[in-house]
């Protein structure tokens, strides 16, 4: 296992995340419950990295930032967001299951140290219509 702080994970991790925000807005439904969790991941993330926790006591960072949005239903959220425990653990989930991928793969590490390159993000080369090869260049 590769010795990574979450933090430095979860700052790469926002720049993907950013980009997964082209998608989301390029859909024809309702993507209201998207963007809640994906602001709550944003919120989790930009905390690790400010927080800067110690990567054996991660998973315990993340359980406190879950029990604390459950209490006397205030939610979560310290800049504006405010959400319940259960949309809370689940970002948290999703963010530790990130940083252990990252740990354990170091291709997923290349692929966001290179910036989580994707089709998705805004300007990027798309494919128009992917069934007749018409792609957009960059």
């Amino acid at each position: 296992m590769a010795d990574v702080r979450p933090a430095e994970i979860c700052r790469r991790l926002l720049a993907a995340l950013d980009v997964s925000e082209g998608r989301r807005r390029r859909r024809k439904r309702d993507t209201t419950p998207d963007a809640i969790g994906m602001a709550i991941k944003h919120q989790l993330l930009e905390e690790t990295v400010r927080d800067d926790p110690d990567p054996d006591a991660f998973e315990g960072w993340l359980l406190e930032r879950c029990l604390s949005a459950g209490e006397s239903g205030r939610g979560y959220g310290t800049s504006g967001l405010t959400a319940p425990s259960g949309p809370v653990r689940a970002m948290a989930l999703d963010v530790l299951a990130e940083w252990r991928l990252a740990q354990a793969s170091g291709a997923f590490r290349n692929w966001l140290e290179q910036g989580a390159r994707s089709d998705d993000a805004e300007g990027s080369g798309r494919c128009r219509d992917k069934r007749s090869g018409a792609c957009e260049s960059p």
